[in-house]
């Protein structure tokens, strides 16, 4: 089976046809996903500006990161909720998209480096390591920037 026949299944199953012959259900799961990009965008900028020095300087990152992190992890179930049905609405759509491919994978190392290197470096940083905190902040943001960017550039393309 190829990829675009996987695609065209995934598009044709109930989920999909519902949301996409409802004209009220895409646009609700659609606004619900935003919600979710609030949630992870306030939950994610918490930490990384105070990376970067700026917000509430007169907490530890690490106290920040353990702050956000229930409404990282709802932000996230909720995007994932949301993204897979609206996903299923028009598969065919993504398929072949350069939008979709980076999102997909700007999202992959982003959930990567969020867990698997930001939360974890967080907590042993040094007073004095400004450059490496701003570095973790910075790459951070970059990446959760380009998930948002180009998941509302799939909706052009």
């Amino acid at each position: 089976m190829t990829a675009f026949e996987i695609f065209d299944r995934l598009e044709q199953t109930a989920i999909g046809e519902a949301i996409r012959n409802s004209s009220w259900l895409f646009p609700v799961v659609e606004a619900l996903h935003l919600v979710g990009l609030a949630l992870l965008g306030g939950a994610v900028l918490l930490v990384d500006l105070r990376l970067l020095g700026f917000g509430l300087t007169t907490r530890s990152p690490a106290y920040l990161v353990g702050q956000a992190r229930p409404w990282l992890w709802s932000a996230l179930a909720l995007m994932f909720a949301t993204g897979i049905p609206l996903f299923l609405s028009e598969a065919l759509k993504c398929y072949g998209s350069p939008p979709f491919a980076l999102k997909m994978g700007a999202l992959a190392l982003a959930l990567v480096y969020t867990f698997g290197v930001r939360n974890r470096l967080v907590g042993r940083l040094s007073p004095a390591a400004h450059w490496r905190a701003r570095a973790l902040g910075g790459i951070s943001l970059l990446l959760w920037f380009t998930v948002a960017a180009s998941g509302r550039w799939v909706g052009f393309y």
